[in-house]
């Protein structure tokens, strides 16, 4: 049986930004018959053709230094071109002298050469032209700078809000199937909005998470573990993510206290959900001069909660809920805490409150509306056929 014929060819190029390829860089597939210096590619007599990748890396680093550029000859399909190259070192070759060609307009794009077959070379021209085509890669991208630290100070209620929120459940012991953890999830969400917080549905998802458990004396394990070690078995599960928007919008609250005041004037409470809610607030109180009483006495008249998102900057929603059905949440008693020592240092208090739909109360401005994050109205209502 014969030895395979090999041609020098291109295997791939280190350039990972594919849609900025251009028919005038080497691409991959390429056929090498040979290169010649600058401004002589025109005359076939001072071509100088190739016989082996290791040749040819050879012939690139005597000239290395003498020249900045070449003509490289490469045949692509049925055609032969002369594509304009620099030869550099090749730096991802364990031989530290080993050279290769890049594009003349492109420093990324860096060359790694082989010896392939006709059909290799055939099968990456094919993968380039589908690169190539417009049709597939739309116009050229270019990275620009983002002022990140302006967008998340301005067109968020604060840093570090993430504006949507998410709460995970995860699969209590019985619970084999992801539809009864679905089921769990969505009666939560009912109960809570049932209850009136304003929260707005945006989605749910499964999600895979590692959990550790210890198993018995018998050394008994559930049809879920993938590792035991030590007396613990480690096990996936499969949990269920729901993601919702703390209300229509985040309303930002400041509380500043007034000498001799020695609490800021509002009651809360935590509902079955988890959520912390401000329930009562006291006449001529620090919370009263920032709007909280009026808000409340609206909310009350058409069965909405005034729930706060976040406390000096730290969530208080829910995050979890763990296997034995227990919700993970804020302890009330350290907001309360908490509140009650930032008073007692006359420091004001900075909160976001959830504001429901139809609000009449006006927002502070800026007003930092989640709604805007939904469809226009004009989509939820269907045109008649």
């Amino acid at each position: 049986m014969g030895s395979v014929h090999t041609v020098v060819g291109i295997k791939q190029v280190r350039q990972e930004a594919s849609q900025e390829w251009k028919e005038t860089m080497p691409l991959p597939g390429d056929i090498i018959e040979g290169f010649a210096l600058e401004n002589k590619y025109d005359d076939n007599h001072l071509l100088i053709p190739i016989n082996g990748r290791s040749e040819f890396s050879s012939q690139l680093g005597k000239i290395s230094r003498q020249v900045e550029a070449i003509w490289v000859k490469i045949r692509r399909g049925d055609s032969s071109l002369y594509v304009r190259a620099c030869v550099v070192p090749d730096k991802g070759s364990k031989r530290s002298r080993r050279f290769t060609i890049r594009a003349i307009s492109d420093d990324r794009h860096v060359a790694v050469l082989g010896d392939l077959t006709l059909d290799q070379c055939t099968e990456l021209q094919e993968m380039s032209r589908r690169v190539m085509n417009m049709e597939y890669r739309g116009f050229n991208q270019k990275a620009v700078k983002y002022d990140w630290k302006m967008k998340v100070g301005t067109f968020l209620p604060n840093p570090r809000s993430t504006v949507v929120s998410s709460i995970l459940f995860m699969p209590l012991a019985g619970e084999s199937r992801v539809e009864a953890t679905t089921a769990r999830s969505m009666a939560w969400f009912s109960a809570a909005v049932s209850s009136g917080a304003p929260l707005i549905f945006v989605n749910i998802q499964t999600e895979q998470t590692l959990i550790s458990e210890k198993t018995n004396s018998t050394g008994r394990e559930s049809n879920r573990c993938r590792q035991q070690n030590s007396g613990n078995t480690l096990q996936i599960v499969q949990g269920i993510r729901l993601w919702y928007l703390p209300g229509v919008a985040e309303v930002p609250v400041e509380l500043i206290p007034e000498q001799g005041e020695t609490r800021f004037g509002m009651n809360i409470k935590r509902t079955d959900e988890g959520l912390i809610c401000v329930f009562s607030v006291a006449p001529l109180s620090a919370a009263d001069r920032a709007g909280l009483r009026q808000m409340c006495e609206e909310a009350n008249g058409n069965g909405s909660l005034v729930v706060m998102t976040r406390l000096e900057g730290r969530s208080l929603l829910p995050s979890i809920v763990c296997s034995e059905g227990m919700i993970s949440c804020c302890d009330y008693c350290e907001i309360k805490e908490t509140l009650n020592s930032m008073v007692e240092e006359m420091e004001s208090v900075h909160f976001q409150v959830m504001a429901w739909p139809n609000q009449t109360f006006p927002l502070p401005s800026p007003a930092f509306a989640a709604a805007k994050l939904r469809p226009p109205s004009e989509y939820h209502s269907m045109p008649p056929l």
